[in-house]
């Protein structure tokens, strides 16, 4: 594999290490390995995950050895997407990121990371950092991006001490969600109510579509910006919060974004009304969606149909997902 890259063993083994980040490479030298890995013949998909791979070892970087400036810390930076998460969700709980997942090799008699999953220590340095960042970012100045996404990958940590803490300081910040529709501090909302469904508590969340986002135009093109970015629809990293406001819902395609929540719907409680919603907004917002994809529009329409069989939604999920499965029948 070295010498199809063109480079020496020592290098070739610091990248798979991690002694040699593939994000302290210079520019044009990692443009070049990406076209060379896909002229060798890599699935592209992969090779288009380099980069939430680089975003998640930046924050782990600056965890695990902190500049102390959190005006610098990489989740002050720009908005992380769902790859970038599952990309860390990797490191720190093993589970592999569907998008790698599907693509793992067989099992082989040569001894193998199975994950890049981080030692004991490391991950509890991790977590400890990001806790003493969400409460520094709390202070005026710290930032409301930073404290708002470090409090959220806090959720991650699911040992009993860890998700005390951060329930606890998500309770805090209820009074966030007590605001209906828009306002400054709706993607906090939305966040908050989010990261407590993680660790259990759908009730915020459900709370958060009645008061937050259902009838409020604002709210929910927010809603839609932000899925559509999650889901790596929207091209360009946005530095802050201020893209989901834009109404005019242009900045990124409906059917890419279609796809992503037909085949991303989360099952747990709370979540599972969050796409829903969405997708009952989004078939509002553009209802020619069902004729661009015949196929899209059937498998959406297949799980529907198994959802309002098996129940597990709000009153309010209900009745927007049989006008979702009337319109997909209707129109397919």
């Amino acid at each position: 594999m070295a010498e199809a890259l063109g480079v020496d063993l020592g290098t070739m083994q610091g990248w798979e290490s991690g002694r040699r980040p593939l994000a302290n490479m210079k520019a044009g030298a990692l443009l070049n390995l990406r076209r060379r890995l896909g002229a060798l013949g890599a699935d592209p998909a992969v090779v288009g995950l380099l980069d939430s791979a680089m975003d998640a070892d930046q924050i782990i970087g600056a965890a695990l050895e902190p500049s102390g400036d959190i005006g610098l810390h990489p989740l002050a930076s720009w908005v992380h997407t769902r790859d970038t998460a599952h990309m860390l969700a990797w490191a720190l709980t093993g589970v592999a990121p569907p998008a790698v997942g599907e693509r793992m090799p067989a099992p082989s008699r040569r001894p193998a990371v199975a994950a890049p999953l981080l030692g004991t220590a490391d991950r509890i340095a991790f977590f400890d950092h990001l806790r003493e960042t969400a409460e520094a970012a709390r202070r005026p100045g710290g930032g409301r991006l930073l404290h708002r996404q470090a409090l959220y990958l806090t959720s991650y940590d699911r040992g009993p001490a860890a998700a005390s803490w951060t329930a606890h300081a998500l309770h805090a910040r209820r009074g966030v969600l007590s605001g209906r529709g828009w306002s400054e501090h709706w993607a906090e909302a939305r966040s908050t109510a989010t990261a407590l469904a993680r660790l259990g508590d759908p009730q915020p969340l459900l709370d958060f579509i009645e008061r937050s986002l259902a009838d409020d135009d604002t709210a929910e093109a927010a809603n839609l910006n932000y899925w559509a970015y999650w889901l790596g629809g929207v091209r360009l990293p946005q530095s802050d919060d201020q893209f989901m406001r834009d109404r005019e819902l242009t900045a990124w395609d409906p059917v890419t974004l279609l796809r992503g929540l037909t085949y991303g719907l989360h099952h747990a409680p709370g979540f599972v009304d969050l796409y829903v919603h969405t997708l009952w907004a989004l078939l509002t917002a553009h209802p020619w969606l069902p004729q661009a994809s015949h196929v899209l529009a059937r498998d959406l329409a297949e799980r529907a149909g198994r959802l309002l069989d098996g129940g597990g939604t709000s009153e309010r999920s209900r009745r927007e997902l049989s006008t979702v499965h009337y319109v997909l029948l209707d129109r397919t």
